[in-house]
C-alpha cells in the first residue's frame, strides 16, 4: 500500500533567507567571460548592487571578472549560505556532496541531464535525493536558471533576460518550472508597470518543489500573492499544504499550467481515468485549493490585482454576474463573447437600475451591455454610470470597457474609473486601443486593467472558478499500480458500507441449476469474478431473462461463453439483478491520483460518456452541497432537472450517493484505489438512485 499524507504546514525561515536574501553566495564554476552562461551571475549580482559576500570558484584562475577567485568550496573563508553550481552535469553530484559535507543550506543546480535524460540521468537524480535526505542541504533544480529578489539586489541567475536594468519591484512572488519564463514575465511586467517581490526557477524539483518554496515565503510581509508557471502537477501534497495556508492568509495564488491538450490518461480497469484525464484532475485540484488557473499568458500578469478584490467562494451560488458599461459597443461585445464561452454571466441592468440612469440624465442603450456610446467619453457621464452600477444589486463585478479616448484623452473615461478604485464592489477595466499611459495610470491606482478581451475574460473566469478550500483530512490513499479488482458482489459490499444504494442482487453457482430469486423477473445475469472486471468482453452478461427456465438457459449461455472466450479464467459464481430503468444514467467514479490525491467524478453515463466528456470533478471527500454543484455542472442532467416541464429525477438522492462514495477518501482501512459505479440509474423524484454495476480496485 502506498501511503500518502497531506504535509503539515511549515515555514522554514532559514530556507527563505538562503533562497531570497543570502548573506553569502558562492558561484561554483564562475566564468571570467561575463557573456557566457557561467559568467552572467557574477555580472548580474554586481550590476544589481547585491550587498552580500560573493565567492567566485574557479580552480583554473586566480581572478574571475577582476575579482579574487577560489580554487574550491573548502578554500572559502566561510560556509556560504547559497551555492550556485554552474559546471557541467558530470561534476554536479560531487559538488553537491561537498556542499552537504560543509553544511551549505541551499544549492542551486543549473545543469540539465538528470531524470529527463534516461537511465543514467535518473541515477544521478536519485543520488542527489539521497544526499539531501542525509544532510541539511537543500537542492533547487536541476535545470534551474536561478533566483531573483529585486528587493535585495539578488540577481542570482544565468538567464540572459536579466541583463535588463532596473528590475521592477512589486509584491508578487513567482515560482516557475521554466526558467526562461521568468525573463518573459519580467520584461512583460516592466512594460505594464508590474513588479515582483521574488522569482524562482524551480527546474525539475529533485528536492525543493514549487509548494515548498512558496511555503517558505509565506511569512514575508512584502509578498501579497503568488504567480505559478507549472509544466505539470508534481509534489501535490506540498502544493496543497501551501495553497491551504495561502488561502487562510488571504494571499491569492494564480497559476498558468501547461497540458490542457494532453490526451486523457487511460486506465486499464475503469472509465474514470479516461474521462477524468490527468489535466482535468489537475484543474480540479487547483480550483478546489483556491488557485485561479488562467489559460492566457497575459492574464497571468493581469489577474492579480483583480484576485485581491474577488473573494473565494464556498459551496452555493458563486459571484458570477458581471455588469458591463462601455463607450464602444463593438469593444464590449468582444469581452461579452469571451466571457460567455467561459460560462460567465453578463447580467443586464434591472428596470430599477435603468430608472436610476434615466433619473440621472444618463442615456444608455439597454441590453446585455450598458452602452453609453460616445456620450460616455465624458467624466461625469462615466463616473455617474459607475456609481449607479456599484449600487445595483444585480451586479457582482463591474467591468468598464473604454474605446479610443483611452489613448489620447484618458481624462474623459479612464479618470472616472481611477477615481472609483476605492469602491467595495470589484471593478476592472478593459481598454480597446493600445493605451500604455492609461494602463499605467490604472495600474498605479491598483485598478485591474486589461489590454485584450481574451485576457480580461480569462482572468475573470479563472478567479470566479476558484473554490474556498474545504476541510482537507489527512488522507491515506491506496495505489492503483498494486490494486486488484474485487468481484461485483464484493464491490456491492463496499457500497453497502458507504451507504451507496444499489439494485438488489443474488448470487448463485455458475454450474447451476438456477436458484429461486428473492425478486421478480425480468432480470439480468452476469458472471461474478474478480478476474473478469469487464464482463461484456467475454460474453458474460445476459439481459432480459423473463422466467426461471430462461435463467437456467442464461447460466448455460454464460458457461458456454466463458469456455470459448476465457477458458482459463476462474469463475464459479453468477450475480443476478432485476432489470432496472431510470430517467437518466450517470457514472460516479472515485480514484486516488498519485499527485492530486483522492478525487470524485460525476459524468454522463451511457455509450456516449467518453465521447461527450460531460463530467464534473472535485477533490474527495465532498459534502452533499458540493455534490449538488457537481450535478449542476453535468449538462446531461439538465434533462432530469424539471426543465420545461420534463419529469424531474431524484437529484437529491444522487447528491447523497456522490457524497457517500467520496467518503472513501476518509476510510484508508478499506484500501480502495478506485471505485466506479457505471451506470447509476437516476429514478423519478422521490424514488432514489440505484447502482446497477460497480467495479472496485483494492490494494
Amino acid at each position: 500500500m502506498n501511503t500518502r499524507t497531506t504535509a503539515p504546514f511549515h515555514v522554514d525561515p532559514a530556507l527563505a533567507q538562503a533562497l531570497l536574501a543570502p548573506r553569502s553566495v558562492a558561484l561554483f564554476g564562475a566564468s571570467d567571460d561575463a557573456g557566457k552562461t557561467a559568467g552572467r551571475p557574477l555580472k548580474f549580482l554586481r550590476a544589481a548592487g547585491y550587498e552580500g559576500r560573493i565567492y567566485p570558484i574557479n580552480p583554473n584562475r586566480s581572478t574571475v571578472q577582476g575579482e579574487a577567485a577560489y580554487a574550491s568550496l573548502a578554500a572559502l573563508p566561510e560556509v556560504p549560505e547559497h551555492v550556485f553550481i554552474l559546471t557541467p552535469t558530470d561534476t554536479v553530484t560531487d559538488a553537491v556532496r561537498e556542499c552537504a559535507r560543509l553544511g551549505v543550506k541551499l544549492v542551486t543546480i543549473l545543469a540539465s541531464g538528470f531524470s529527463e535524460s534516461g537511465a543514467e540521468g535518473v541515477a544521478r537524480e536519485a543520488a542527489l535525493r539521497a544526499l539531501c535526505e542525509h544532510s541539511e542541504t537543500r537542492v533547487l533544480g536541476p535545470s534551474s536558471l536561478g533566483v531573483v529578489n529585486p528587493r535585495a539586489g539578488l540577481v542570482l541567475t544565468a538567464n540572459a533576460a536579466f541583463a535588463e536594468p532596473e528590475l521592477p519591484q512589486g509584491r508578487v512572488f513567482v515560482a516557475s518550472h521554466s526558467g526562461s519564463m521568468l525573463g518573459a514575465l519580467v520584461s512583460r511586467g516592466k512594460a505594464r508597470g508590474v513588479g515582483f517581490s521574488g522569482l524562482v526557477s524551480v527546474g525539475s524539483e529533485s528536492d525543493l518543489c514549487v509548494g515548498e518554496i512558496c511555503m517558505a515565503t509565506l511569512d514575508d510581509p512584502a509578498i501579497d500573492g503568488y504567480l505559478l508557471f507549472l509544466e505539470s502537477l508534481r509534489h501535490g501534497d506540498k502544493l496543497r499544504a501551501f495553497a491551504l495556508e495561502a488561502a487562510r492568509r488571504g494571499k491569492p495564488v494564480i497559476a498558468y499550467k501547461l497540458g490542457r491538450s494532453a490526451a486523457a490518461a487511460e486506465m486499464a480497469a475503469t472509465h474514470t481515468g479516461a474521462l477524468a484525464g490527468e489535466d482535468d484532475i489537475a484543474d480540479a485540484f487547483l480550483k478546489d485549493l483556491g488557485i485561479a488557473r488562467v489559460g492566457v499568458l497575459e492574464a497571468l500578469l493581469e489577474a492579480f490585482p483583480l484576485a485581491r478584490r474577488i473573494p473565494l467562494h464556498g459551496a452555493g451560488a458563486p459571484l458570477r454576474r458581471v455588469g458591463v458599461v462601455t463607450t464602444t459597443g463593438g469593444g464590449a461585445a468582444m469581452v461579452v463573447d469571451q466571457l460567455g464561452i467561459r460560462d460567465v454571466v453578463v447580467e443586464p441592468a434591472s428596470p430599477a437600475t435603468l430608472e436610476k440612469f434615466a433619473a440621472a440624465g444618463i442615456a444608455v442603450s439597454a441590453g446585455r451591455v450598458l452602452d453609453l456610446t460616445l456620450a460616455g467619453t465624458n467624466y461625469n457621464v462615466m463616473k455617474g454610470a459607475l456609481d449607479i452600477m456599484f449600487d445595483a444589486p444585480e451586479f457582482d463585478i463591474v467591468l468598464a470597457v473604454v474605446g479610443s479616448s483611452a489613448r489620447f484623452q484618458p481624462q474623459l473615461a479612464v479618470k472616472p474609473i481611477i477615481d472609483s478604485a476605492a469602491r467595495a464592489k470589484p471593478l476592472a477595466a478593459m481598454l480597446v486601443p493600445d493605451a500604455p499611459e492609461a494602463l499605467a495610470a490604472l495600474t498605479a491606482a491598483e485598478v485591474p486593467c486589461f489590454r485584450s478581451p481574451e485576457a480580461c475574460a480569462d482572468a475573470i473566469a479563472a478567479l470566479l472558478a476558484r473554490r474556498t478550500p474545504g476541510a482537507q483530512p489527512m488522507v491515506q490513499g491506496a495505489s492503483a499500480a498494486t490494486a486488484a479488482s474485487l468481484s461485483e458482489a464484493q464491490a456491492y459490499a463496499i457500497l453497502d458500507e458507504l451507504g451507496v444504494p444499489h439494485a438488489p442482487a443474488a448470487t448463485m453457482p455458475l454450474a447451476g441449476p438456477a436458484r429461486k430469486l428473492p425478486f421478480g423477473f425480468p432480470v439480468v445475469a452476469k458472471v461474478c469474478s474478480a478476474q473478469i472486471p469487464h464482463k461484456t468482453e467475454v460474453g458474460g452478461v445476459v439481459l432480459g431473462i423473463q422466467d426461471q427456465a430462461g435463467l437456467d438457459a442464461a447460466l448455460a449461455t454464460l458457461r458456454q461463453n466463458l469456455a470459448g472466450r476465457a477458458p482459463d479464467t476462474p469463475c464459479d459464481e453468477v450475480l443476478v439483478q432485476p432489470m432496472t430503468r431510470g430517467l437518466a444514467e450517470v457514472l460516479v467514479g472515485y480514484r486516488v491520483d498519485p499527485e492530486a490525491g483522492p478525487v470524485i467524478m460525476l459524468a454522463a453515463g451511457g455509450i456516449w460518456a467518453e465521447v461527450a466528456r460531460d463530467r464534473s470533478i472535485r477533490l474527495a471527500p465532498v459534502s452533499v452541497e458540493v455534490a449538488r454543484e457537481m450535478i449542476a455542472e453535468v449538462k446531461a442532467l439538465q434533462t432530469v432537472s424539471g426543465l420545461r416541464g420534463r419529469q424531474r429525477g431524484d437529484l437529491d438522492a444522487l447528491a447523497q450517493a456522490v457524497s457517500a462514495l467520496s467518503q472513501l477518501a476518509c476510510k484508508p482501512q478499506l484500501r480502495i484505489a478506485e471505485a466506479e459505479v457505471n451506470p447509476m440509474m437516476v429514478l423519478p423524484e422521490g424514488q432514489g438512485v440505484l447502482a446497477v454495476d460497480a467495479l472496485v480496485l483494492r490494494s
